[in-house]
């Protein structure tokens, strides 16, 4: 029994990390925070990796939200700000979508999207197949992983 538990630790860890499938994208750990004030913008978080070259992130879109746009955080001395980019190329790295970096702003948020649902993001890709993740939606501003 000992030994088993190691092993289990292992078999989880390994099953929660997603290789991609030959010639696509894997998304991770995708999760959308909604908005604090009704009305405005929520956000959406994920990590991304491919084992093909020349592949590009082209836009983000859902059933439930109106618009999703790719942004960038930008920091200058102590200000930052936010900059919309059109497209994203992907490295052999894995490249994360996270607070304070690369981030979708969703806009037009269904009401009936709420904490403790999924929501579904089709990712479009140059040079990929496009990805389907049901992504989690959280409370404002809980973008723990």
């Amino acid at each position: 029994m000992r030994r088993l538990v190691p092993a289990l630790a292992i078999a989880l860890t390994l099953a929660s990390c997603s290789d991609p499938a030959p010639g696509g994208v894997a998304v991770d750990d995708a999760i959308v925070t909604l908005p604090a004030v009704a009305g405005r913008p929520g956000a959406a978080y994920f990590r991304l990796q491919t084992n093909v070259e020349n592949v590009v992130l082209t836009g983000i879109s859902s059933p439930r939200v109106g618009r999703i746009e790719l942004h960038e955080t930008m920091t200058h001395g102590t200000m930052s700000s936010m900059r919309p980019i059109g497209e994203i190329a992907l490295g052999r790295e894995p490249l994360a979508f996270e607070p304070g970096g690369r981030h979708a702003m969703l806009f037009e948020i269904e009401p009936g999207v709420v904490v403790g649902g999924r929501l579904p993001l089709t990712l479009a890709f140059r040079g990929a197949p496009p990805v389907t993740v049901e992504a989690e939606v959280r409370a404002p501003g809980d973008v723990r992983r």
